[in-house]
């Protein structure tokens, strides 16, 4: 199974109480394949899946599935700290309608490269459902490199990686060594048109939350290799890319889904709601964006 196409790291919406509100995390999601997504992530780091309780994790992934009723996959991010605990979620995550997983690395201990591989492989053995490496070493301290990749490419669920090294000649470097063994997504937003360039088929995205359309319509631009029409987007687009890759990315990129179609900006603590210059600093970029993309 080869995934490609722009799929969404959905954010997970919630009252100003912080609790779920699976209304609005339905209807973003139906917004988005409306738009032409070709796939959606449920319970991302972006989703704040590290802070919901099992069966809260259970109400988003069954609720998603219902809207999205086959029309796209639908993958889950798998997050745990230890192997029988993530082989077990593997099981639930089927169960709940998951198409696939985004499979974080190890939360609880930084593996070296040995145990990397093998985490990967066991999770893969609990399951017949695909899987995509999350590979955030700049956020996790683990890094899936070739040389893991290598490690893990006889296992037939294991068929795609989610870049974010923030190197982005690491696209083809795994090219080189793999040729198209894997699908490459790209997993930050201000490298995609750079990753695409160089062969990256996918892209998980934070800001596609915001403007589906513009998102999908760059991701196609740059496969076409429209490379003048692809930058000029980029380049209206870049300034809120830049705010994917911050440390209050969900903060940010809630209260862009709020001012651009409504949608609740509440997150749950420890994380806070935006207040003062920092508000007004993201608020201007969504603005002009907003105005230049009009």
């Amino acid at each position: 199974m080869g995934w490609s196409g722009v799929f969404p790291a959905l954010t997970t919406k919630m009252g100003e109480d912080g609790s779920l509100d699976l209304d609005w995390t339905q209807k973003s999601a139906d917004r988005l394949i409306k738009a032409g997504v070709s796939g959606l992530i449920v319970l991302p780091m972006l989703g704040e899946t590290a802070a919901l309780s099992a069966s809260e994790r259970e109400t988003i992934v069954r609720g998603v599935a219902e809207v999205v009723n086959g029309r796209v996959p639908m993958l889950s991010g798998l997050i745990a700290s230890e192997t029988a605990q993530a082989k077990q979620m593997a099981v639930s995550l089927r169960d709940w309608g998951a198409d696939g997983y985004m499979v974080f690395p190890s939360l609880g201990y930084k593996t070296d490269p040995r145990e990397t591989a093998q985490w990967y492989r066991n999770i893969a053995a609990a399951t017949d459902r695909p899987i995509m490496i999350y590979n955030n070493p700049i956020a996790y301290g683990v890094d899936v490199t070739p040389e893991v990749l290598a490690d893990l490419a006889d296992i037939p669920e294991i068929v795609c990686i989610k870049e974010e090294t923030g190197d982005v000649r690491r696209v083809t470097d795994l090219f080189v060594e793999f040729g198209d063994r894997f699908s490459i997504f790209c997993g930050v937003d201000d490298q995609i048109l750079e990753s695409v360039s160089l062969g990256s088929t996918g892209w998980v995205s934070g800001m596609t939350n915001v403007w589906p359309d513009h998102c999908v319509e760059l991701f196609n631009l740059c496969r076409a290799t429209d490379l003048d029409r692809a930058r000029h987007l980029y380049r209206l687009l870049t300034p809120p890319f830049h705010l994917d890759t911050h440390v209050k990315l969900v903060q940010y990129i809630k209260l862009a889904e709020h001012l651009e179609y409504g949608a609740p900006e509440w997150v749950r603590p420890p994380r806070l709601p935006l207040e003062g210059a920092e508000r007004e600093m993201v608020r201007s970029i969504i603005e002009t964006a907003k105005s230049n993309l009009a």
